[in-house]
């Protein structure tokens, strides 16, 4: 996979297990349009970030000093299996990124480090799940108030996206 550069505007797009395809593809289609890279970030809330990176991604620490678990300090393996199977042939240059703490101000703040033009995130809920409920308390109504960029909210639910899940 061709990596982007540091500090170049791309697309950020929240990624994590489970999540329908539908939203880290519509990321892609939207940074293809943009001629940008896409960023894929995953955010562990059970670390701290300690020191951020150039390129919006940051080294962490785990938030019980009593679970010290070498595995949650790098990007799981088995999202980024997901992510290369639905981007491998894809034309956009794309890599990942491990944030660290809660999802919204993560990824508010790796799009500012990065420049990104646009986050993109998926709702949580079903189709019959009321609005309210989708936009309370989620990363996407977070993000609208902590951005310093537009964020595109992508529905997950059954047939509005691929229900492919990563």
């Amino acid at each position: 996979m061709p990596q982007p550069s540091p500090n170049q505007t791309c697309v950020l797009a929240g990624v994590h297990l489970g999540q329908p395809a539908g939203v880290v593809l519509e990321a892609a289609r939207l940074a293809a349009a943009l001629n940008c890279p896409l960023i894929c970030a995953y955010s562990n809330p059970a670390r701290f970030p300690v020191e951020e990176k150039a390129d919006g991604s940051v080294t962490s620490e785990s938030v019980d000093p009593d679970f010290m678990d070498a595995s949650e300090a790098s990007f799981p393996a088995e999202l980024a299996a997901e992510l290369q199977l639905r981007l491998g042939s894809s034309p956009v240059q794309w890599r990942t990124a491990l944030l660290a703490g809660d999802p919204a101000r993560a990824l508010a703040r790796c799009a500012q480090i990065t420049g990104a033009t646009m986050i993109v995130v998926g709702t949580h809920g079903d189709a019959r799940t009321p609005l309210r409920d989708i936009l309370r308390l989620s990363v996407a109504a977070h993000l609208t108030r902590l951005g310093s960029c537009p964020v595109l909210v992508v529905p997950t639910f059954a047939g509005t996206v691929a229900k492919d899940r990563l």
